[in-house]
């Protein structure tokens, strides 16, 4: 069993360490090569896995896949493609696709596993891994240029005031937290769904399915509510209670199907809450122009929380039993939620840039105090490519306004 979470997790740590050298090579030597090396890399894991015939080639083929580590890179080219003013929009797309392919991908697992087993799994990732490197060289425009997005990328330079900021490191061990949940939970949950409450492997996608589509149309409200009300501490603690509630009720019930089926529709309705509310937590808490570095820390506490979720659901699982998973995930729930107490009520800020185009340093002096006059204006940063990176107030800034200062419209 350890060597099952190992398995499954190690793919987070070659990830994590990965993540953010990799874009800040895509800054020397372009976006599309770095993403196509990740992708092979990918595939190659994927092939390694596909071949082997013990847990041990299935864990070299699984670091393998991590080191396909493109996130940032992705989202870095993204932000060459786009234009200021569109970028945010541009990017919850991302995090949409994101979202959408991990639901797919536990939906229909359970299927393919019957029809093509776990190695034709790793071929088929392989395959979509290739699929993916002509889509970027057949499909994907190739940018005008490439400069540095503060906003979409990691600077080297304010990567200490990053992890310095309590209220960041906060955020970056939620989702750490979060992911360590998840992953441990399911090192467990397949074999408690087939071992104790007897559903067959084939079956489990007419489990998940249900509880997912019901846990996503539950979770969309309270977004609405944390945002437009204003309510995002109260809603943001309230689902860290459910997730701790959830693996609860996993803890008690792990041998009844009914059971599960509620536990885990609790647990996926905070989950998902939690998957968009963390992001635009760092976003509002960052100050302006270090964004896409706080979401490079962001996203390495993610992917090291999911090497620790498998790495250690796995140990547990082989040294105890699969309620003491649960109640480990309900516990890390708990140290969560007294951590998220002390979090400062956010501010209600969103990022919005300006393409200013080429100015002096007294230039840029001049207009960055003058962008900071205006009503709803929280904080602006003028970089040296001529960017001004914003926080605002959608409620009260007037971004007409604020657009006419953009050279790009």
């Amino acid at each position: 069993p350890d060597l099952i979470g190992l398995a499954l997790g190690i793919y987070g740590l070659t990830q994590a360490c990965l993540q953010i050298p990799f874009g800040m090579l895509s800054d020397k030597y372009g976006r599309k090569v770095i993403i196509a090396i990740g992708l092979a890399l990918f595939a190659m894991g994927s092939i390694v896995a596909a071949l082997s015939h013990s847990i041990t080639g299935v864990v070299i083929g699984r670091a393998l896949q991590g080191a396909g580590a493109i996130g940032a890179t992705t989202i870095a080219l993204i932000a060459d493609l786009t234009r200021e003013e569109h970028r945010t929009q541009a990017m919850a797309t991302i995090g949409m696709c994101i979202g959408l392919s991990f639901t797919i991908a536990l939906v229909v697992g359970p299927l393919l596993n019957s029809w093509i087993h776990v190695s034709g799994i790793f071929w088929l990732t392989a395959l979509l891994a290739c699929l993916g490197i002509v889509i970027l060289y057949t499909l994907v425009p190739n940018p005008a240029k490439s400069i540095l997005h503060r906003d979409a990328e990691v600077v080297p330079s304010k990567l200490f005031s990053v992890l310095k900021d309590k209220e960041l490191l906060r955020l970056d061990f939620g989702i750490l937290v979060s992911h360590t949940i998840l992953m441990a939970c399911f090192v467990v949950l397949p074999v408690a769904i087939t071992q104790k409450a007897h559903l067959p492997i084939k079956d489990q996608t007419y489990l998940y399915l249900p509880v997912l589509v019901a846990a996503f149309f539950c979770m969309v409200p309270f977004i609405i509510i944390a945002e437009k009300k204003r309510k995002m501490k109260p809603i943001f603690l309230s689902a860290i209670v459910l997730v701790t509630l959830g693996q609860a009720i996993l803890w008690l019930g792990f041998t009844h199907l009914t059971t599960i089926v509620i536990g885990l529709f609790v647990f996926f309705t905070a989950f998902n809450l939690l998957e968009a509310s963390l992001p635009s937590l760092i976003s509002k808490q960052a100050p302006a122009g270090i964004k896409g570095t706080a979401m490079g820390v962001y996203s390495s506490s993610q992917f090291l929380g999911i090497f620790l979720g498998g790495s250690l659901g796995g140990w547990l699982y082989g040294k105890h039993d699969i309620s003491d998973v649960f109640l480990f995930c309900a516990c890390l729930g708990l140290i969560w939620l007294v951590v998220a107490m002390g979090m400062a009520k956010p501010k209600h800020v969103a990022t919005f840039m300006l393409d200013l185009g080429s100015l002096s340093p007294a230039q840029a002096s001049d207009l960055q105090q003058e962008l900071a006059s205006h009503a709803g204006v929280e904080d602006v940063l003028i970089s040296d490519e001529g960017v001004a990176y914003l926080k605002i107030d959608n409620e009260v800034a007037d971004k007409e306004l604020l657009l006419q200062y953009s050279k790009s419209e």
